[in-house]
């Protein structure tokens, strides 16, 4: 049977935000689910190490062709050598995505997201477009998938109902 999979995503160069990525990374292993990356440092590498905590399955969706650039707590990594359009497929590999923070690399994500009809938790907790998406729209579809997490146990009290 197919595990459940939440890609988790947000700039690799935010720090601000461990704890509540680590707490949402918990949640994700604790319930056997596969947290989905791009394996790289910032929001990726705090909750990669909160999954990793509680023996969850990390999977890294690098840009770039080494193995080796993925943060430790990675235990899959998939290097695309794609650059950003590996964004596309951090989002076809995901049922649901969380959004923490992000700059424009996780606003394609967020439009990828959009146009593939993927649900999308919005943690306005954390600066950025994570916090923008909830307020407009990315065109002129409607979408009752977006979802607001004002904290990180918001977020995982969602990812709790999405899956049950």
């Amino acid at each position: 049977m197919r595990k459940k999979q939440v890609l988790v995503i947000g700039s690799s160069d935010e720090n601000r935000y461990r704890a509540e990525c680590r707490v949402i990374g918990n949640f994700i292993a604790r319930n056997g689910w596969v947290l989905i990356t791009g394996g790289r440092g910032g929001i990726m590498e705090s909750v990669s190490r909160g999954a990793a905590e509680e023996g969850g399955v990390v999977v890294g969706i690098l840009p770039e062709s080494d193995l080796d650039g993925a943060n430790e707590y990675c235990s899959i990594v998939v290097a695309t050598g794609m650059g950003h359009a590996r964004n596309a497929i951090n989002v076809l590999s995901a049922d649901i995505v969380v959004a923490v923070g992000g700059k424009a690399g996780t606003l394609s994500e967020l439009a990828y997201a959009w146009m593939y009809g993927k649900p999308v938790v919005c943690c306005v907790f954390a600066d950025g477009w994570s916090s923008m998406l909830p307020e407009m729209r990315i065109d002129d579809r409607e979408s009752s998938r977006i979802f607001i997490a004002a904290t990180a146990e918001d977020a995982c009290e969602h990812l709790r109902n999405f899956f049950t």
